[in-house]
């Protein structure tokens, strides 16, 4: 196997070995690795637009995050705000219940977070970082995943 190749597939395992630990651990909540997304960056952004949550999005990246809204403001988690004015223009925020999820989510995800940094105790991960952002940059997840690193910062983008 090529080591272009292997690093694919270890990139690929990692991805999808993070979500099912992610995935089995937020199932208790009733939501998905994506779902828990939206949530987080609503909590982190205290409200923003349909399209703004768009370009944020690592797990949706490209598409309308139109159909995970919906599921999570019939959960009664996200607010959406449409004004007379202009319809097109959807505010986003979370719901009380929305607020008390996004707590627990926080939890969930420094467990996986601690994981993370035990096994990669003794690894060069500035390097590896620098590696796998590279690799993304110009493509629209990495892109997405650019934004939220700059408006994280205190930013805008």
């Amino acid at each position: 196997m090529r080591p272009a190749e292997e690093l694919r597939y270890l990139i690929l395992a990692a991805q999808r070995e993070g979500n099912r630990l992610l995935g089995q651990a937020l199932r208790p909540l009733g939501i998905t690795s994506s779902q828990a997304e939206v949530i987080r960056i609503l909590q982190d952004r205290g409200s923003l637009t349909l399209n703004g949550l768009g370009d944020l999005l690592v797990c949706e990246s490209g598409n309308s995050p139109s159909r995970l809204v919906d599921r999570l403001a019939s959960a009664g988690l996200v607010n959406r705000q449409v004004p007379a004015h202009d319809r097109r223009h959807i505010e986003l925020s979370l719901t009380e219940e929305g607020l008390r999820l996004a707590r627990q989510i926080i939890e969930i995800e420094e467990d996986l977070y601690r994981s993370i940094d035990a096994a990669s105790e003794g690894h060069d991960l500035d390097e590896i970082t620098g590696f796998l952002r590279a690799f993304v940059t110009g493509l629209p997840a990495g892109q997405a995943l650019a934004r939220r690193i700059v408006t994280e910062q205190g930013v805008s983008p």
